[in-house]
């Protein structure tokens, strides 16, 4: 939703190939196929991605490493704000890990 759905509808409009990297399935899952729909663009695709949880970041960016002969652009936009106090299961709390750890460790893996 929102600026990164907006980037990604832009990107696909240009003929990239576009990841989608979304916590839910189900809203991911929607918002491909809208960008697709409205774009022509079939080379949108979608991959889980929580960024709160390292592990999640970590296979993810094994996914990309493994999957995409290239990455030539990396949008990071997630990120909370006003969620209550909370610890991650990695012992991390919750909207730093989402808002700074997850998003540079993904741009450090991805970097290669």
């Amino acid at each position: 939703a929102g600026i990164g759905k907006c980037v990604a509808m832009d990107l696909a409009r240009r003929n990239a190939r576009t990841i989608l990297a979304c916590r839910s399935r189900e809203r991911g899952q929607a918002a491909v196929e809208e960008i697709r729909a409205a774009t022509g663009n079939p080379a949108v695709v979608l991959r889980l991605l929580d960024t709160s949880s390292l592990a999640s970041v970590r296979a993810f960016a094994g996914a990309v490493l493994r999957e995409e002969a290239r990455l030539d652009v990396l949008v990071n936009n997630a990120g909370v704000s006003g969620l209550p106090f909370a610890i991650t299961s990695e012992g991390l709390e919750e909207t730093f890990a989402t808002n700074y750890l997850g998003p540079f460790l993904l741009t450090n893996l991805l970097l290669g």
